[in-house]
């Protein structure tokens, strides 16, 4: 009996030591006797453990304590105060204990503890560009506080980075120490191992009885095994990845008809410390066939009609991906389309799928037409420099139109083709109002520089060689005299003006200058275009073919008396036509040249004048997508440019010798025949690799054999820049051979001396890839196959008979200097009597495109 008594005195005071020792949890000090709990006044607080950049009084408001406030100890009111300093996340520590207690007056200490700041973040094992690469997910501040959750956040995304590269095995490591000149701020060291890479060895599928692996191995887009197939593809494992392909596996049996496939069981298993190996069981189910499609809620358009566009049969087999298409995913012509481009844009098609007997499958679209919706407002955001009306005047798109998805792209089209606005950042926006049945429609955009600056300058045989040139592509001529739109010139209206300069010393000389205003009255887009310039150029003496003859200065190179001026204007009117669609343009042109020649023994005559009065007239066809990049559209020409035929009638007989050479040519006459063709398309669903094919021919004809004109003819080989543009001829690039090398090397005969093609004939097959696609440049590579030939005389034309060539370039777009670019090209046919004109040639593209 007495030990029972015993025993339960020791348990006794054993709770309740504890339980006192548990009630001391908040506050601490003596003579506070926690299990009687008494109220006091609140008559100070000290605050202390923190730096002196914190004010005591503004903590001690933080907390909710109040001086002369009544509180009771123990109590809630320090553990309310605790809790609400804790939630600022400033302090790491933070603890609050009696001071004294005099009478009912009580005095406490606020301990408080800060938490470290961060000074700076070290990355160990990291190249510069990953170490960019993670600042860009994750990039605390200096002086961030340092908790456990921004250490174990940090973490976190450095390991997520390296396991999308495929680096499964990645250690990171966050060690933390203090800043020698800095209290109270520590330095994170991230030290990143990143170990093997995880790369899969197989992919291992059963259960696939219809559909080879093969087959379902490549609709899993970014898991591939490692294989001689595979060889230029990545075969990394990325979790991610690999969830989306098995999404990609199981759509690919849907195109197959296979509408119940499902992935049974799949595992991921590690083989070594380089290689996975995936195991996927599928069960293929029952192949499904189209039965009946029907139609249902459709009134604006018949069930016929619809059905045509759908282009399903019954019979066909079963393919979702298809379906889809051809109900809302195919831009050209999804039924969606039809709806939308029509004003419906509320439209929605909802199939539904019922399974009829063993293998069948009806759809019932159900239709919700809705009204047709018009569009309320049409906003442009963005365009700082370009006035308003040149943006808005491009657009087809307009205010209590029906609404119509295809305008609102043509639009978009339309501005990139604008040349003032970054064709990859114009996003339009359309925000639909269903209770008004309207729209409002939003482009926005971000100008770009579109001037352009040309400079080049050196020092040859003793004289200066060089040029300057100035394209202002959004000038505005309204206000040239409005000293506040000068940025440095007043700009705005869309109008293009040009001025250049170019001088190879005493030896050559031009200058030209040309003005388009795109809407000449600015209510239609009919163009004005205005041009002039002058040349004049030297021969060559005698001593610049004596390679053994030194020279010091360049009068002793070039020949003074023998001398060729240029002189030319044109006026030209362009206009947009509407058929056979609205694609078109019309453009005229009259212009004139003269041609002055002294001892000029280049041409066809040495010595007289010439005059040529051209009428010009051009067809095109231009829908591509972009200027800079295309991806896909086409671009068509049609030109013809001519003289009168004086032969005719002016009575002059130019079959015999009685004509001087400068009566002969004193108005030159010819017809000039041009037809270029270019075609792009995306080989890739990002559009990014993108396949072009061009074709150009050329045909400069005569209306007197006997009067042929010596100007105007075609020089073929090279860079297409081998001579100056004002030089009385046009120059065709083709790649793989030197600059001029192939004019009229089809001809049979030899064609009078440095007499220019008549004719020829271009082919073009590049692929391109985009390297960058920013505002600051456009930047792209490419490879192309290249072929051509020119010749003297058309019944000498061969369309067979062409040079070939193969290469690599790239091309540079920057705004302020226009397109830039070098190609490696090898022509693989050797040309007559002119050794080393072909096989391995560089070539470099200043403001063109070939």
């Amino acid at each position: 009996m007495v030990r029972r008594i015993i025993l339960c005195l020791i348990v006794t005071f054993f709770c309740f030591y504890q339980g006192w020792a548990q009630s001391a949890d908040t506050l601490r000090g003596t003579e506070v006797y926690y299990s009687s709990p008494k109220t006091y006044e609140l008559a100070g607080v000290e605050v202390t453990g923190i730096a002196d950049h914190y004010d005591p009084e503004t903590l001690i408001q933080l907390a909710g304590l109040v001086i002369g406030s009544e509180i009771k100890i123990p109590g809630d009111v320090p553990t309310r105060a605790v809790k609400r300093l804790y939630s600022n996340g400033l302090f790491s520590d933070i603890t609050i204990a009696v001071d004294k207690i005099v009478g009912n007056k009580v005095y406490l200490i606020l301990n408080l503890q800060e938490r470290q700041k961060l000074s700076k973040i070290n990355y160990v094992g990291l190249k510069k560009s990953e170490e960019n690469k993670i600042k860009e997910r994750i990039n605390p501040l200096p002086g961030t506080q340092v908790t456990d959750n921004m250490i174990s956040n940090l973490k976190h995304i450095v390991e997520k980075y390296f396991k999308e590269k495929g680096f499964y095995n990645i250690s990171v490591k966050v060690l933390q120490r203090d800043d020698p000149e800095r209290d109270n701020f520590v330095i994170l060291d991230v030290v990143i191992e990143r170990n093997n890479k995880i790369k899969i060895q197989d992919i291992i599928l059963t259960g696939n009885k219809e559909v080879k692996a093969s087959v379902l191995k490549r609709a899993m887009k970014k898991t591939k095994e490692k294989s001689l197939v595979n060889f230029f593809k990545s075969s990394k494992y990325i979790q991610d990845s690999y969830e989306d392909d098995k999404y990609n596996l199981l759509d690919k049996y849907n195109e197959k008809g296979y509408r119940d496939a499902l992935i049974v069981s799949d595992s991921v298993v590690q083989v070594s410390p380089k290689r996975v190996k995936i195991y996927i069981d599928v069960n293929e189910g029952q192949r499904y066939y189209y039965n009946n499609i029907s139609w249902v809620g459709n009134t604006v358009y018949d069930s016929e009609r619809l059905s045509r566009i759908l282009n399903i049969q019954k019979g066909d087999v079963y393919n979702k991906k298809y379906f889809n298409e051809r109900l809302k995913d195919d831009e050209n012509t999804a039924v969606d389309k039809l709806y939308v481009n029509n004003g419906y844009l509320f439209f929605r098609a909802m199939p539904v799928e019922t399974v009829v007997g063993k293998d069948s499958i009806n759809v019932e679209i159900r239709i919700f037409e809705g009204p047709q919706a018009t569009i309320n407002r049409v906003i442009i955001k963005g365009n700082d420099r370009t006035h308003e009306h040149v943006a808005r005047r491009e657009l087809y798109v307009y205010p209590g139109e029906l609404f119509s998805r295809e305008d609102v792209m043509r639009s978009m089209r339309e501005l990139a083709n604008l040349g003032h606005f970054d064709p990859e950042q114009i996003k339009p926006d359309v925000k639909p109002d269903p209770e008004s049945g309207t729209a409002d429609v939003i482009f926005s955009v971000v100008e770009k520089a579109n001037d352009r600056v040309e400079l080049s300058g050196g020092w040859g045989a003793g004289m200066i060689i060089g040029s300057v040139g100035l394209t202002f592509t959004n000038f505005s001529i309204r206000n040239i005299f409005n000293w506040d739109s000068y940025r440095p010139l007043p700009q705005g209206d869309g109008q293009t003006l040009s001025l250049k300069y170019q001088t190879n010393g005493k030896y050559y000389t031009s200058v030209s200058a040309s003005f388009r205003e795109p809407w000449l009255g600015g209510k239609k887009p009919n163009s004005l275009s205005v041009s002039a310039y002058y040349s004049r150029q030297t021969g060559y003496s005698s001593n610049y073919y004596n390679h053994s003859y030194y020279v010091n200065s360049s009068k002793d190179l070039y020949d003074d008396n023998q001398l060729m001026t240029t002189f030319g204007f044109s006026v030209g009117l362009g206009r947009r036509v509407t058929w056979p669609d609205d694609f078109f343009t019309m453009y005229t042109e009259v212009s004139y040249q003269r041609y002055r020649l002294r001892n000029w023994p280049y041409y066809i005559f040495s010595n007289g004048n010439s005059n040529n009065l051209s009428f010009a007239f051009q067809l095109r066809r231009s829908s591509i997508d972009n200027p800079l990049y295309t991806r896909k559209g086409s671009d068509f020409l049609l030109g013809l440019t001519f003289t009168l035929p004086y032969s005719w009638f002016d009575g002059n007989n130019y079959k015999g010798n009685t004509l001087t050479q400068k009566e002969r040519y004193r108005w030159i006459e010819y017809h000039k025949w041009k037809f270029s063709g270019k075609m792009f398309m995306p080989l890739d669903r990002n559009e990014k690799l993108v396949l072009y094919a061009g074709v150009q021919y050329g045909f400069l004809g005569y209306y007197n054999k006997y009067k042929r004109s010596p100007f105007e003819g075609f020089e073929m080989g090279g860079d297409g820049m081998s001579g100056y543009s004002l030089y009385g001829r046009e120059y065709i690039g083709l790649r793989g051979y030197e600059n001029g090398s192939l004019t009229n090397a089809g001809s049979n005969f030899i064609a009078p001396d440095a007499a220019d093609a008549s004719l020829y004939s271009k082919w073009t097959l590049e692929v391109r890839y985009p390297i960058t696609l920013s505002q600051s440049a456009t930047i792209y590579a490419l490879c192309f196959l290249e072929a051509g030939n020119s010749w003297y005389e058309l019944k000498e034309f061969e369309p067979f008979n062409l040079y070939r060539s193969a290469g690599v370039g790239v091309r540079v777009f920057l705004p302020m200097f226009g397109m830039l670019g070098i190609d490696w090209g090898y022509g693989f046919d050797d040309v007559p009597g002119r050794p080393g004109a072909s096989g391995s040639q560089i070539h470099f593209v200043l403001g063109q495109e070939f």
